[in-house]
């Protein structure tokens, strides 16, 4: 289960880095760092909230300045932090990282206790395996072992019902403690690698980051001038770049349709009138 969760998370990585790498170049380098954070807090079962929200807190300064106001040419280190803090109230991706969070939480919670009871399993039966036998066990088991070796039938073995009792024998103690817990055990994990695969299913709420992120991005760019205008009002107005716009400035979106291509444009070309 462990392989297959990491092997799951590194998959899931490359597909959210990819995305900024063929759609949203222009952040893509700096957006390597909080995409790599967001990841080891989830492979840590770190609270599924905090580590989504740090991440659109670290995504939004990139999204604002490189995105909805490529003309942004310095952005400080105060105005970096103004953007950060204010994210949660200026809520520039919508309800996608919110989204985020519900659909991570119940698979993430039902990953991490399926986790623990694997790992209580096998202490559980490693425990069993090193369990101290008792006098009466260690006299049958010697018995059924070695008295036809007395009568030179070295090569004859007990038969299934004398080893099978000899063992309920050994094992009854042990069994008597264990028995009603561990049938609870089982229906535990029954239940959840059934949740795992219904509604907590791990792998498309993984596989499901990438386009959450991507939605959250152009709903951010398609109410880009809402955002520039609340944002100057809360931090002020950033220095901006004089002249035309670079080419390199208009963010070539792949995934995203012609519709939503026209209004990046529409919006950097606004933020340039501004």
């Amino acid at each position: 289960f462990l392989e297959a969760f990491e092997s799951l998370l590194r998959f899931a990585e490359n597909r959210t880095s990819s995305l900024f790498e063929t759609a949203y170049r222009p952040v893509a380098k700096e957006a390597a760092e909080p995409v790599k954070e967001l990841f080891t807090d989830i492979s840590l079962y770190i609270l599924v909230e905090s580590a989504v929200l740090r991440f659109f807190d670290s995504l939004f300064p990139l999204v604002y300045s490189r995105l909805i106001n490529p003309g942004i040419t310095d952005l400080s280190e105060d105005y970096t932090e103004c953007l950060r803090l204010t994210r949660q109230d200026i809520n520039p991706f919508g309800r996608y990282s919110k989204n985020m969070v519900t659909e991570l939480s119940k698979s993430l919670w039902a990953s991490r206790m399926l986790s623990q009871a694997l790992s209580l399993g096998i202490e559980a039966i490693n425990t069993t395996e090193h369990a101290a036998l008792t006098k009466e066990c260690r006299k049958a088991l010697v018995k059924m072992q070695y008295c036809p070796h007395c009568q030179g039938l070295t090569l004859i073995r007990p038969c299934v019902g004398y080893c099978l009792n000899v063992m309920r024998g050994c094992l009854a103690s042990v069994v008597s403690e264990l028995d009603a817990q561990w049938r609870e055990y089982i229906s535990t994990l029954e239940y959840l690698t059934n949740e795992m695969a219904a509604s907590h299913d791990l792998e498309t709420a993984l596989m499901g980051i990438r386009n959450s992120i991507n939605e959250a991005i152009l709903h951010a760019q398609l109410n880009g001038p809402q955002l520039s205008a609340t944002v100057d009002k809360v931090c002020g107005q950033p220095k901006q770049e004089e002249g035309n716009l670079s080419s390199d400035n208009i963010v070539p979106v792949k995934e995203a349709t012609e519709i939503q291509t026209f209004v990046m444009v529409h919006a950097s070309l606004n933020n340039k009138r501004r």
